[in-house]
C-alpha cells in the first residue's frame, strides 16, 4: 500500500512498518497477508494521515501593523508674475498645473510642451503664480499626496492668497486634478479639467461650492469624451456649478484650444474659495 505523506512524498506504508521486506516503489507486493494484519495496517495508515492533516496550520487573521514611509522627488517650474516684488504685503493667486503622461519622466523641459508652461515660454504673462511640477514616473499615475506636500511648501514660502488657489490638468494630469479635488476639497477655489478621466462616484466627494470647467474633444481616441460626459452629467444631477465645453472635430489635444483661451484665466481670477460643502 502506498500513500502520500504530509510532505506530498509517495511512500509505501508496508515499508515503514516493516510488515514486508522493503522493495522499490512501484513493484507489486504479495497479497498473502492475513486479515488482522490488514486491520493493523489500516489503523496505522489512518493515524499517519491524521497526523499529517494536524500538522497543517489552520487559517486565521493576524493583527499586526507596520509604519510605511514613501518618498517622491518632484522637480517643478514656478512662475512669478511681473509685479510680484512691488508690494511686499500683496498676496497672489496660484494656479497648480498638472501635465499629461507624455511629459512625465526626468526631462523637466518636457513640461513646457503644453498648457500654461508652453504659453509662458512663448512670452505670455499671467497675473498669478503658476506651479507646474513634473511626474517623475513615466508609466505611473501622479502621486497626489506628494503634489499636495509640494503645493503646501510653495504656499508657505511665497506670498500666496490661500483663498485663490486654482487647479487644472490635462489628460493624465486631468485625472490627477479630479483626484486632488476629491482628496483636498477645502483647498481649491476653482477647477478646470482638460480631457481627463475619473470614476463617476468621485462626484459625491467634491466641494459643491467649487466652480468647475471641463473641456474635451469629441474625436478623442485616447480618453473617450464619454469620460467627461458621464462625470459632468453626474455633477449637474447633484447640483454642481459645471461648465462643459466640447470641441468638435478635435482629438486628444483639446488642451491647445482650452489653454490658449484667455477667458479661462479671467474666469479663474474671479473665483474665491468657498467653504467646502459635503454631499
Amino acid at each position: 500500500m502506498r500513500i502520500f505523506n504530509q510532505f506530498g512524498i509517495l511512500i509505501d506504508i508496508y515499508d515503514i512498518f516493516g510488515i514486508w521486506p522493503s522493495t522499490k516503489i512501484g513493484i507489486p507486493k504479495s497479497n498473502n497477508i492475513n486479515e488482522p494484519m490488514k486491520t493493523i495496517v489500516l489503523i496505522f495508515c489512518c493515524l499517519f494521515i491524521f497526523e499529517g492533516c494536524a500538522s497543517q496550520a489552520s487559517p486565521e487573521l493576524i493583527n499586526s501593523k507596520m509604519e510605511v514611509v514613501t518618498s517622491e522627488t518632484l522637480r517643478y517650474y514656478l512662475y512669478y508674475p511681473g509685479n510680484y516684488e512691488v508690494d511686499p504685503e500683496e498676496k497672489f493667486p496660484l494656479l497648480l498645473f498638472l501635465h499629461g503622461g507624455g511629459e512625465s519622466g526626468g526631462d523637466l523641459k518636457s513640461v513646457k510642451r503644453n498648457g500654461p508652461p508652453k504659453l509662458i515660454s512663448s512670452g505670455k504673462k499671467f497675473p498669478f503664480l503658476i506651479l507646474a511640477p513634473q511626474n517623475p514616473q513615466e508609466k505611473m499615475w501622479w502621486n497626489t499626496r506628494a503634489v499636495n506636500q509640494l503645493l503646501d511648501s510653495i504656499i508657505a514660502t511665497n506670498k500666496v492668497d490661500e483663498n485663490k488657489i486654482y487647479l487644472t490638468g490635462l489628460s493624465r494630469g486631468g485625472g490627477a486634478a479630479w483626484e486632488m479635488a476629491v482628496q483636498y476639497p477645502d483647498k481649491f477655489a476653482a477647477l478646470a479639467v482638460v480631457c481627463g478621466m475619473t470614476p463617476v462616484p468621485y462626484a459625491s466627494w467634491i466641494n459643491k461650492n467649487m466652480p468647475i470647467r471641463v473641456y474635451h474633444g469629441d474625436q478623442d481616441k485616447s480618453i473617450p469624451i464619454s469620460e467627461s460626459i458621464e462625470m459632468v452629467a453626474k455633477l449637474k444631477e447633484m447640483g454642481y456649478n459645471v461648465d462643459f465645453t466640447i470641441y468638435k472635430g478635435v482629438g486628444h489635444n483639446a488642451w491647445d484650444k482650452a489653454y490658449e483661451n484667455k477667458e479661462l484665466y479671467e474666469w479663474f481670477m474671479l473665483q474665491k474659495k468657498q467653504a467646502a460643502v459635503e454631499n
